[in-house]
Parts: structure tokens; sequence; C-alpha cells
């Protein structure tokens, strides 16, 4: 019983920040346009962690895009701005979209 139970507390530690990100992200009304691993109006999260991998900077120009929106990267239809997020709930979302596999 109690290796069950420590077992069960490692895997909440483990999920608990990508299932808070993943809240973050329903809460910002992200998941409108976006879904994990399929395209809506916008890529897949994890094709945008594919797109970026490795690169250094995709971190800080995601957190920009997801305030002040972009265009042209992923075709016609553009990314609104959400000003409502802010720049530290921004930066949580970048690298819960960017970490995915």
């Amino acid at each position: 019983m109690k290796r069950a139970l420590i077992v069960f507390a490692s895997v909440l530690a483990v999920s608990a920040p990508a299932l808070a990100d993943e809240a973050l992200a329903k809460a910002n009304n992200c998941m409108a346009c976006h879904a994990v691993d399929k395209k809506l109006v916008g890529p897949s999260y994890k094709d945008v962690a594919k797109k970026y991998a490795g690169d250094a900077k995709a971190a800080d120009m995601l957190a920009v895009k997801i305030i002040k929106g972009g265009s042209g990267v992923w075709g016609a239809v553009p990314m609104p701005a959400n000003a409502k997020v802010s720049e530290a709930d921004s930066k949580k979302l970048a690298a819960w979209i960017l970490g995915m596999k």
C-alpha cells in the first residue's frame, strides 16, 4: 500500500505542471483554435514544438506571439492578439507547448 501511494504521488508530481498549463491554455481560450495533437484553426501544439525544436529563441518568440498575435508562419489565418494573458503566463504556455513530444 505504501509503495502504491509513493508511485501515485510521483505520477501526480510529474503530471501536475503539464495539467496546470493545459488548464491555463483552456482558461485563456487557446484551445478554441489549437489542440495538442491535431490542427484546428491553428497548428497543433505538437507541430509547433516540432517546428521550433532546438531553437533557443523560440520560447521568448512564442511568448510574445501569444500576447501580440501573429500571421504568415502557419498560413493565411492570423492568430489574434491575446492581451489579457500576462507575460508570466505567456512564458508558461510557451514552455508547455515547446515541451511537447
